[in-house]
């Protein structure tokens, strides 16, 4: 009698690294799919560097498979993985893909893309029923290359970077090649639909926030208006000390504060350009009003915004066109009743209603940021209207429970769930 056939409901998702800290959207969304009982396998490009993890982290119980981060490092794997496949139809439609984009991208990402991609194909659980990838840069097209070698279809959530930085002919083919694509904010909809033959294919998909984790601040009060030295108006924002964030104009903007306000400010996040901030802080005479606390857990942001007064964001577009998409620290923000100054870039407007439920300004200008900063410090009634009418409309429109049961009815018509658990 013929063995039965392994019962396909394995969705292997694909990140660039795994566990990050500054991928909390990423981490609900995988926690959500596994309440709902989807048997998900993870596979990270990358090891991760982060020295802590989020509690959400710990609730996570998928397995992970981490694939060679450097192909020299673990060479006998990968040759492993090519001569188990290198005599399949499979092997060589993935090749003739990956061929036709090395010639438009003669670096070495593409060939390591293409060496990981093997040894996920190789690697994969007979019972894998679909490939999906967060990310439509690197991890997409590990994905690709992998969903062809093994004949099995694949989708991906995009972001941010991944979308503004890649090039145009690599998504148009990556999006005739998926089944769909999910993207978190309209913006990005409307242009990656312009570089598909199939609009249909991309829809939008907001991370929101697990609002079960942001409970209201209930006893939120805003009182200080920067008069008192020892109760100064506390600043915060928390994100990682790259470009695209725009913490130089942030400081310059701090800078530009009337001596008299009295305030203080908290930065959370890790980062290449620290080193620079702290210095740039310094040369501005402001070093002795921030507190520089490194990467920290969902936890302690959690407790930083809940002591805060603004929470204030400075994003701005690279030259190399990378950029914020919708920040969730934005809205975790605005669950603690936090007001809100940030730029008017990308999608933040989809959340902060300028004048109504925050303040935006536009990018890299210090100057109508230190004002939009300074009208909220001296007022806490205007705070506390901002902050009342921004929690009411992300708990409305952005809660993370609708959008992942979305998601959950995307991977529902792949596979059956192992749990009966309905979507509430």
């Amino acid at each position: 009698m013929r063995a039965a056939s392994p019962k396909k409901d394995v969705i292997a998702v694909v990140l660039k690294g795994y566990p990050r800290l500054s991928e909390t959207f990423i981490a609900q969304e995988l926690l959500a799919l596994q309440k709902q009982g989807f048997n998900l396998q993870f596979i990270s490009l990358r090891h991760p560097t982060d020295k802590t993890t989020h509690p959400i982290h710990d609730e996570i119980t998928a397995p992970v498979n981490y694939l060679p981060e450097y192909l020299h490092r673990e060479p006998l794997r990968v040759l492993k993985a090519w001569f188990s496949l290198r005599r399949t139809d499979g092997y060589r439609h993935a090749k003739a893909t990956w061929w036709r984009d090395l010639k438009r991208d003669r670096t070495p990402n593409r060939i390591r893309r293409f060496g990981q991609a093997l040894v996920l194909a190789t690697e994969l659980p007979a019972e894998t029923a679909h490939i999906y990838a967060h990310f439509l840069h690197t991890p997409a097209s590990v994905a690709r290359y992998a969903s062809q070698m093994r004949d099995l279809p694949w989708s991906c959530s995009a972001h941010a970077k991944d979308i503004w930085t890649s090039p145009d002919w690599e998504i148009s083919e990556k999006l005739e090649d998926l089944e769909w694509l999910v993207t978190c904010t309209s913006k990005n909809v409307d242009h990656l639909r312009a570089l598909s033959k199939n609009g249909s294919k991309v829809e939008l998909m907001y991370h929101g926030l697990d609002l079960a984790r942001f409970a209201v601040n209930e006893d939120r009060r805003h009182i200080r208006d920067g008069s008192n030295a020892l109760d100064p108006v506390r600043l915060v924002s928390v994100g990682r000390a790259v470009a695209k964030k725009g913490y130089d104009d942030l400081l310059a903007s701090l800078g530009n504060l009337p001596e008299g306000l009295n305030w203080s400010f908290t930065h959370i996040g890790g980062g290449p350009l620290l080193p620079h901030l702290k210095s740039m802080a310094i040369s501005l005479g402001i070093a002795d009003r921030i507190d520089w606390r490194g990467a920290q857990s969902q936890q302690h942001v959690l407790e930083a915004l809940r002591r805060s007064d603004i929470f204030v964001l400075a994003s701005r577009i690279t030259q190399d066109g990378d950029r914020d998409g919708l920040p969730n620290v934005l809205m975790e923000a605005q669950s603690q009743k936090v007001a809100v100054v940030a730029t008017d870039i990308s999608a933040i407007p989809e959340l902060i209603r300028d004048g109504e439920t925050g303040l935006l300004v536009p990018s890299q200008d210090p100057e109508k940021l230190a004002g939009a900063i300074l009208a909220l410090c001296k007022n806490p009634e205007q705070r506390t209207v901002f902050a009342n009418k921004g929690d009411e409309r992300l708990r409305d429109l952005f809660d993370a429970e609708n959008w992942n049961a979305r998601l959950a009815e995307k991977f529902r018509s792949i596979v059956d769930p192992a749990s009966e658990k309905g979507i509430r």
